[in-house]
């Protein structure tokens, strides 16, 4: 079965492109089957573009799956036209009363802002918290997942002197996990931020597990014991291009940072791109929904009872 996304939504037409089959609305209305309800907290500032790379994702499952785009800032965005916004995204106050099986909030770029500083913090946790009570299993992309760890367990971020940029080496430490079944004992993919929580910081919060990671990027895939929390710290939702465009990005805006590593052809920007992390970001997120979200939620979602944490 396909992922279901509002017929108008840009994202339809690029997977359509790269033969991913999706469904549109009034085909799925006639589907008599419990479809997944997801619902998508896009914090980037780019919103279409991180739409279709979730979506993307998302779309590898032979479960049918509702997509529901949520907003919380009701600023002015200079990256997405108010047009898409007006017609795609649902302010939270409108879908606060529903329960969704599975809820992605996104990174932010408010790299070194302090969180009590973020325009919208309140606003944040305030979904954090809904989400205890109104959703199976929420996913923390990059910075909502140190976020979300400062939030629920006070712990801080430190900040590196130079950012983790590139695409990274992982190991598996708990490969009998379901949520990396079917990876190999190595993977690599995307990391960008400065923020870094320790390892052993992850490990001291119970009832938390650290299922990859490694020396250099230090934790990246973390669970909790009853599958309703996942930190991942970096990017595997990223295209082919996305750390090119931040890098040039960075410099045209003076920023000093170094090429992303491991990602262009022998270390050189003429030399064109490599993608490394494709086939083990579709996995991740197909466990996540298949061993996280479906096998665990209440048919009714009414039935969601509060996570303790």
């Amino acid at each position: 079965m396909p992922i279901r996304i509002p017929s108008e939504l840009p994202a339809q037409d690029i997977l359509l492109k790269e033969n991913i089959f999706v469904m549109n609305d009034e085909v799925a209305q006639r589907q008599d089957i419990r479809p997944l309800e997801v619902g998508i907290l896009n914090l980037m500032p780019n919103k279409i573009q991180t739409e279709s790379q979730l979506c993307r994702l998302l779309s590898n499952t032979p479960l049918q799956i509702n997509i529901d785009l949520i907003r919380i800032d009701g600023r002015e965005s200079k990256h997405t036209p108010k047009q898409h916004l007006d017609m795609f995204y649902h302010d939270f106050q409108d879908v606060q009363h529903k329960r969704y099986d599975g809820l992605i909030i996104t990174g932010a770029p408010v790299a070194h802002l302090p969180y009590e500083e973020i325009a919208y913090w309140q606003q944040i946790t305030q979904v954090m918290d809904w989400a205890t009570s109104h959703v199976q299993s929420t996913l923390y992309l990059c910075w909502a997942a140190h976020a979300a760890m400062y939030h629920h367990f006070n712990v801080q971020r430190k900040f590196r002197d130079e950012k983790l940029f590139g695409v990274f080496e992982h190991e598996v430490y708990r490969p009998l996990d379901e949520l990396v079944r079917g990876f190999d004992p190595f993977f690599w993919a995307p990391h960008s931020r400065y923020g870094h929580i320790a390892t052993t910081q992850y490990e001291g919060v119970s009832d938390l597990h650290v299922l990859a990671g490694s020396e250099e990027v230090g934790a990246y895939i973390i669970a909790s014991e009853d599958k309703r929390i996942v930190f991942l710290t970096g990017h595997p939702e990223y295209d082919l291009r996305t750390l090119r465009d931040e890098y040039y990005r960075d410099l045209s805006n003076g920023t000093r940072v170094s090429k992303p590593k491991h990602y262009f052809k022998q270390d050189n920007p003429e030399l064109g791109l490599q993608m490394t992390w494709r086939s083990h970001g579709t996995l991740l997120f197909t466990n996540w929904l298949n061993y996280y979200v479906y096998q665990t939620t209440p048919y009714d979602l009414k039935e969601l009872s509060a996570n303790d944490l």
